[in-house]
């Protein structure tokens, strides 16, 4: 019989992959003190919001949530217990004294860098020092200091291996908020993964805001994803989220020659006219996208592209915008991410003219969304009667359903033994749909034909 945690942990997680990856991490360093997760705030003994400062009205939410949070903390404290707040994450970094000021329930505020300082800012809390901001320290410090033991359910994981950026788009509060890039030693990020495969996954994510900027001491991350590849029972490896002018030849080169290596490719362009990626400081042309995208099909044929598209900004005109809507044709992608322009305060693009009214933002991204919907049912479509190899995760909603991803990394529904959980198997797919494939297990399929 498991033994109950003796402290309580509550961590909400706002945001991207990075975040989720994070907020683990945070679970890790404070389990060591004896807290143990948990999945409701009430009553909590720690309550971590692990923020995010990439869209527009995040931080509004954030201090929403802190009102419900402290009426719980009040209502621990009547009860003769203690509740500890803390913000983690982006928004704290950029808005840490800010959110002190406006919420004082909040004990601490932990920047992206410095969360595995946790225990220590927990601790002088709880001593009433006064210290409690925390969100300047060196990456390389956060890195060295967490714990190696991770601890993981399921066959996949995200594993962080470069954080930062220097490529300053006019619209990202990344640069501000997570630093310059920097990039975790290969070795301890190969030692990880083998901690990981085993504990029985088989599929990591490598994560990082330019992921395919990675400089391991002069390592790529083709060279980086060459030496995992090679960790026995690490079958899949996937990498997000990439900026194209890192896509070096080697890593192109990889994704033709490498099996572990999905062909599903999260590779960003924002826009399709070349005078708002200038503005956006994109550093490449819609041209040089539609080459560089050439050159990855050329070396593995059947990859899937996937990309993030920005409506709206600052001096787009009709023009500017069909020509996004030209590239979409063009290149054709299996998947999308497409957003409305958000202003962020600090960032360049919040004061530059031009701004775009809010209801030609919103008809701009209808139109797209139906391209990009309509270019994703058709590259599903395409996968019926195809046999896919299936790494299948967990349950299924119905009865004898079991659900996993494809290399191209749709959800594919089958109906299977749970032990199949955590192998690759080949599915004959009979179904499509716009965020799914539906199937029937190969040796089944071959059953009912013979």
């Amino acid at each position: 019989m498991s033994e109950t945690p003796q402290k309580r942990l509550y961590i909400k997680t706002y945001g991207c992959q990075m975040n989720v990856y994070d907020s683990e991490r945070m679970a890790d360093v404070l389990r060591p003190l004896g807290y143990g997760v948990v999945d409701d705030p009430e009553g909590a003994d720690l309550v971590v919001l692990n923020t995010c400062h990439i869209r527009e009205k995040a931080t509004e939410k954030v201090y929403s949530e802190l009102g419900y949070i402290k009426q719980m903390k009040g209502r621990k404290a009547e009860a003769g217990g203690k509740m500890t707040i803390a913000v983690a994450g982006c928004v704290a970094q950029a808005e840490g004294k800010e959110i002190m000021h406006r919420q004082p329930a909040v004990d601490l505020v932990v920047g992206p860098q410095a969360y595995h300082q946790l225990p220590e800012l927990i601790a002088r809390a709880h001593r009433a020092t006064g210290e409690r901001l925390s969100a300047d320290f060196a990456a390389d410090e956060k890195f060295d200091a967490l714990p190696a033991e991770r601890h993981v359910t399921g066959v996949t994981a995200f594993l962080t291996v470069q954080e930062g950026c220097d490529k300053f788009c006019t619209f990202c509060v990344v640069p501000y908020t997570r630093g310059g890039e920097w990039s975790r030693p290969p070795q301890d990020i190969v030692e990880e993964a083998k901690r990981l495969a085993d504990q029985g996954v088989r599929e990591v994510t490598l994560l990082g805001q330019n992921v395919n900027a990675y400089d391991g001491g002069g390592e790529t991350l083709a060279k980086l994803v060459r030496r995992l590849a090679r960790i026995e029972g690490l079958d899949r490896i996937r990498y997000t989220t990439s900026h194209p002018r890192d896509m070096g030849e080697d890593l192109i080169e990889a994704h033709g020659e490498l099996l572990q290596l999905m062909p599903y490719l999260h590779l960003p362009v924002q826009a399709g006219s070349d005078k708002i990626l200038k503005a956006m400081n994109r550093d490449h042309t819609a041209e040089s996208y539609v080459r560089l995208i050439e050159k990855i099909r050329a070396a593995r044929p059947d990859i899937a592209m996937s990309g993030d598209f920005i409506v709206g900004f600052p001096g787009e005109r009709d023009g500017d915008f069909d020509k996004t809507l030209e590239l979409v044709r063009e290149v054709g992608f299996a998947s999308a991410f497409s957003f409305k322009y958000s202003r962020r305060p600090g960032t360049p693009a919040s004061a530059m003219p031009g701004q775009v009214d809010e209801a030609v933002k919103a008809e701009r991204l209808d139109r797209l969304n139906a391209l990009l919907d309509a270019q994703q049912k058709t590259f599903n479509a395409a996968q019926v009667g195809k046999v896919l190899p299936v790494l299948f995760e967990k349950k299924g909603r119905n009865p004898g359903q079991i659900v996993g991803r494809s290399p191209y990394l749709q959800a594919v529904h089958a109906v299977g033994s749970d032990d199949l959980i955590g192998k690759i198997v080949p599915v004959r797919i009979e179904s499509s749909a716009k965020m799914s494939l539906g199937g029937v297990l190969e040796s089944q399929s071959q059953l009912e034909s013979a």
